[in-house]
């Protein structure tokens, strides 16, 4: 191996800290796995409201320590916690960050999160330097975090400590891109003349990821297939031509599944565990499912279900035509998740027309989540787009076949069965419409009606493996090759 790598992880939240998606989860896992690699990462994120009042073991380094980025000097002090996982560094501002959301309220985004991550990825190159921790490559995670790279270009011309840091910004979702007034722009320490197409500005307002993508070492989006589409108008959210110029820079890593939790060999929340050598334990647990949603259903009918947000994104105009569908003929169907309350109210009339067969709860449920996956026969996720996904992979393991639309990681992670046989391990469909969707549903039904085929269908899937150790090593070649570049 080669010398151990020094990474900076820089992420807006981590679990188990502070959770609002995807990326937590991400930059819960990733670095820990890097570490087992040999190599030395540390995390930093807001010391937010919800860290400081969940009784986690936090000692405080120092501070305040000066942010004299800009005019208007702000201090802050480091924090650390090193009882759970990687060590991970809190920057504490309590003009900021002590508010109990990470990035807004029901009613909509906090005014000033442009000066709020700004001055977090300020922070997080005066604290390298204040604790002198040089890294090899700042890893910066999607729009809070995408100011870093350019700060540091300021800086390094500046301060020898700067000089030679890599930095890598990942994208886990393009759409969200922090957007900001003009009137920001001095605010945030960044002279006028970068207020240009060229830089920051984006239809006479500052853009901080398009900033991370012209300014960033190296760019990564969170699957093969979504680095491909966000080069495309259909999917590049207005930033397509800009990521085209980079596109020598840009890769594609898959996310890992945390098989600690999302495992039916241990999984603690499910009724019956159970692995690829004896499926027994989940008929138990699709018996318990239905009992803990209310669904009176034969043992022999396929049960269906979905767990994520009801949002357009997600594809919720084709489930629901899908979830009339198979509820009409005879089908269980169980849907969880929170999002347009709109979606929701048209998901529960579905429910009121199939009482006995239809159960929606909104809102998230982490042990129903778990109950779902082990006690369903199919899992269904039409999504319009899907940087990554983590549930069709949640879902290979629990044996419970993913029927999928061809974007994003659902393609990467998702071979259909009744094109290869050998490998397929659910089904998938390409254009987003409900006759294509409803037609794979039809197609993954037509399997389970063949025991003999759906066990050896559901043993092939449960043999995927799509765990964090994979995707570090590929984070450690990427790491490896910004280090080596001239």
């Amino acid at each position: 191996m080669k010398n151990p790598l020094k990474i900076l992880f820089v992420s807006s939240e981590a679990v188990p800290f502070a959770k609002t998606g995807g990326l937590a989860d991400v930059s819960g896992s990733l670095p820990g796995e890097i570490i087992r690699m040999g190599h030395d990462v540390r995390v930093v994120m807001p010391y937010y409201g919800t860290v400081s009042s969940g009784g986690w073991d936090i000692e405080k380094l120092d501070g305040p320590v000066r942010d004299d980025f800009t005019g208007r000097v702000f201090g802050f002090s480091v924090l650390r916690n090193r009882s759970r996982g990687p060590v991970t560094y809190f920057l504490e501002n309590n003009m900021y960050f002590s508010r109990k959301g990470l990035y807004g309220t029901a009613i909509g985004d906090y005014p000033d999160n442009a000066l709020r991550f700004s001055f977090f990825s300020r922070a997080v190159l005066v604290m390298s330097k204040f604790l002198g921790f040089k890294p090899d490559v700042i890893h910066c995670n999607d729009w809070q975090t995408s100011l870093i790279p350019f700060y540091l270009s300021l800086k390094s011309g500046k301060d020898v400590f700067y000089s030679g840091i890599k930095t890598l910004l990942t994208i886990h979702n393009l759409a969200y891109q922090g957007v900001f007034n003009k009137f920001f722009l001095p605010l945030i320490g960044i002279p006028g003349e970068h207020f240009n197409i060229d830089n920051l500005e984006f239809y006479g307002k500052i853009n901080f990821l398009k900033s991370g993508i012209i300014n960033a070492d190296a760019l990564n989006a969170v699957s093969r297939k979504y680095a491909e589409e966000i080069l495309t108008p259909d999917f590049g959210c207005g930033l397509d031509k800009v990521l085209y110029k980079r596109k020598g820079r840009l890769y594609g890593i898959m996310n890992g599944a945390d098989y600690a939790r999302w495992d039916p060999e241990s999984d603690r929340l499910i009724k019956a565990n159970y692995n690829a050598d004896d499926l027994s334990g989940k008929a138990v647990c699709k018996k318990d499912l239905m009992d803990s949603v209310g669904l009176d259903l034969s043992s022999e009918t396929p049960l269906l279900g979905y767990v994520g947000r009801l949002v357009h994104q997600k594809g919720m105009d084709l489930l629901k035509g899908a979830v009339d569908e198979m509820a009409a003929s005879g089908c269980g169907v169980i849907i969880l998740g929170d999002g347009d309350p709109v979606t929701g109210g048209s998901f529960k009339k579905i429910e009121g027309k199939f009482p006995g067969n239809v159960k929606v709860v909104t809102g998230f449920d982490d042990t129903l989540a778990h109950k779902i996956e082990a006690g369903c026969d199919i899992f269904l996720m039409p999504s319009r787009y899907e940087p990554c996904g983590l549930n069709q992979i949640y879902s290979l393991k629990y044996g419970t076949i993913p029927v999928v639309r061809a974007t994003g990681g659902l393609d990467d992670a998702i071979v259909d069965h009744d094109m290869d046989r050998e490998k397929g391990n659910g089904f998938k469909f390409s254009d987003a419409r409900e006759n294509e969707f409803c037609d794979a549903v039809r197609r993954a039904l037509e399997a389970y009606r063949d025991p003999g085929r759906w066990a050896e269908l559901m043993k092939r899937a449960m043999a995927y493996d799509f765990s964090w150790s994979r995707s570090a090593k590929k984070y450690v070649e990427l790491y490896e090759k910004m280090i080596d570049r001239d």
